[in-house]
């Protein structure tokens, strides 16, 4: 039954992919070319829009196909560098213009979860949504006490087209593990990693603990706000939080129109990023410009406002501690210890040659130095990294993708806000303050400062503790030396013990010798009396002398 489900979602795929003209790009990858002229004698091909550009026609056909198709379109519109503009300028209406489903329908879910209807929980409700999303969608309401908020609800049925999807995407996984190099990639975890984010993400009160856990990070934070949830109102489907006012950060034209300072507002954009990861260790996963907005209340000092908080990372302090260290090595172009922090974090095998691995990493990222982002092709470089990658069995580090995924998000919003904005020497700075915080002669004192408190509180019983460990010592020493004595008495008792039992074994051996000769000589042989009394003689002064002994 479930392959027969997944049969029909491929179909259903394959399906929209021909009625939006798209068949072209499907079947330009090798395997599936055998299926072209299949492909022209569907129905659905010659009854595709053409009118249409190709951008729009992606952009509906990942519409249709649902939330992990609209997933995938967010992130590739943040890659203006890899995609043509048309494409790109359609994907990026997947951001937080999705079609919205009916008001109506948002209005009985929220009724539904609270069991009352929307005029008693709010005093100014709007039906007509302000943001639509693959997941969820967001209206305008107004509390009774005066405050304006924004719902989101779930979107009807996702949690049944996002289970469909996820089962499809395991019956991929499961393909690719069978094959070669795909067990490198790990398609298995990495889709579970995906799962366990999805199903995050569609649980509103878990969104709604990851803003209030962020705006707590955040809090005295002037490059970053993160809205206030009101939890009164915030169930499993529907979360209410305060309503910001900002521009899109995508809205190039109107922020430059206010003199917004473009390059400090990428510069931060980075140290925010850093921060998440490296001194929070909780970092938004989702930031695509769907998600942020820039507060221009101060033009030439701009911060940023985020939200959609579904989606957010974490990392092991052992793979931050690799991270950073990566990071510097790559920064400091120190490629021999790149490689070998991948050989010792296992992220390569054990026995691959770090001087071959080295010079491997070095052809890729020399080239792309000093030059500012304008002018790096990230998709050539990910294209060769990819193949390093493969030559040295490097595997895909499940727990990373969701930083990986990130990364892309935070270079591509650098590239529209500031081309110019150099990458490596904004970074390095904030890096190599986090090391000597966390590894260094900083890091040394503060564990003495935070410290300081609790050796403030034990200092008064130093003095009694030194008395108690030398009284315990010295009871130790005494209990010691009676412990020895005991022992040595104990050994003496053995060895006295022992002696007595060969007096008694021997002198009864003999008597029972003098008996048995003695018996002899009643009954047959009359010279040997005389030996048989000496043994009886010396048996008993033998048991006589181990009697005597204590």
């Amino acid at each position: 039954m479930l392959y027969l489900r997944q049969l029909i979602r491929l179909f259903t795929i394959y399906r929209v992919v021909v009625r939006y003209g798209l068949d072209d790009l499907l079947f330009s990858v090798e395997i599936l070319r055998p299926l072209f002229l299949l492909s022209r004698l569907m129905p659905g091909h010659w009854l595709c829009p053409r009118h249409l550009t190709r951008g729009m026609r992606i952009r509906l056909a990942l519409e249709e196909l649902g939330p992990i198709f609209i997933k995938f379109g967010q992130i590739l519109s943040t890659r203006r560098d890899l995609l043509p503009d048309d494409i790109a300028f359609e994907l990026a209406k997947l951001q937080d213009n999705v079609a919205p489903f009916k008001g109506e329908e948002a209005k009985k879910i929220i009724e539904r979860d609270y069991h009352r209807s929307v005029d008693e929980i709010f005093a100014e409700f709007d039906t007509t949504p302000i943001a639509a999303a693959s997941i969820a969608q967001v209206h305008a309401a107004k509390l009774h006490n005066g405050k304006d908020v924004v719902v989101k609800v779930l979107r009807p049925g996702i949690k049944q087209r996002i289970k469909k999807d996820i089962e499809l995407l395991y019956l991929v996984a499961r393909i690719l593990n069978h094959w070669s190099d795909g067990r490198r990639l790990r398609p298995i975890e990495v889709v579970a990693e995906f799962e366990k984010n999805l199903h995050d993400e569609i649980d509103l009160l878990q969104e709604a603990a990851n803003c209030t856990l962020l705006r707590r990070n955040f809090h005295d934070s002037q490059i970053l706000y993160v809205p206030e949830v009101e939890w009164d109102y915030t169930q499993r489907n529907v979360l209410v939080m305060e309503r910001i006012r900002g521009l899109p950060v995508s809205d190039i034209e109107t922020l430059k129109h206010h003199g917004v300072n473009l390059k400090y507002l990428a510069e931060i954009g980075v140290e925010t990023f850093f921060s998440q990861v490296f001194i929070h260790n909780f970092f938004h996963a989702d930031m695509h410009p769907g998600n942020i907005f820039v507060d221009m209340s101060n033009p030439q000092r701009p911060s940023y406002i985020a939200v959609d908080f579904g989606i957010m990372g974490t990392l092991s302090h052992e793979d931050q501690r690799y991270l950073a260290e990566n990071f510097l090595a790559f920064f400091h172009r120190d490629y021999y210890r790149v490689a070998e922090l991948h050989v010792s974090s296992g992220w390569v095998p054990a026995d691959t040659r770090i001087e071959e691995f080295e010079g491997a990493i070095r052809s890729v990222c020399e080239p792309i130095f000093d030059k500012p982002l304008k002018e790096i092709s990230f998709g050539l470089v990910l294209l060769r990294l990819f193949q390093t990658a493969r030559r040295f069995n490097m595997e895909v580090q499940p727990q990373l993708v969701l930083l990986q995924k990130t990364l892309l998000n935070i270079e591509g919003l650098g590239r529209q806000l500031y081309p110019d904005l150099d990458l490596w020497k904004t970074a390095k700075p904030f890096l190599e303050r986090w090391m000597d915080e966390k590894l260094g002669f900083r890091a040394f004192i503060k564990g003495i400062w935070e410290n300081l408190p609790l050796w403030a509180e034990k200092l008064p019983e130093i003095p009694l503790l030194i008395h108690e460990t030398l009284h315990q010592k010295k009871e130790e020493q005494v209990a010691f030396k009676q412990l020895t004595h005991e022992v040595t008495l104990l050994r003496e008792t053995v060895q006295h013990q022992q002696s007595k039992d060969r007096f008694l074994f021997v002198g009864s051996t003999l008597l029972i010798c003098s008996s048995l000769v003695l018996t002899i000589h009643s009954e047959s042989i009359q010279d040997i009396s005389l030996i048989g009394t000496i043994l009886g003689i010396v048996g008993s002064i033998l048991l006589f002398f181990g009697w005597l002994k204590k």
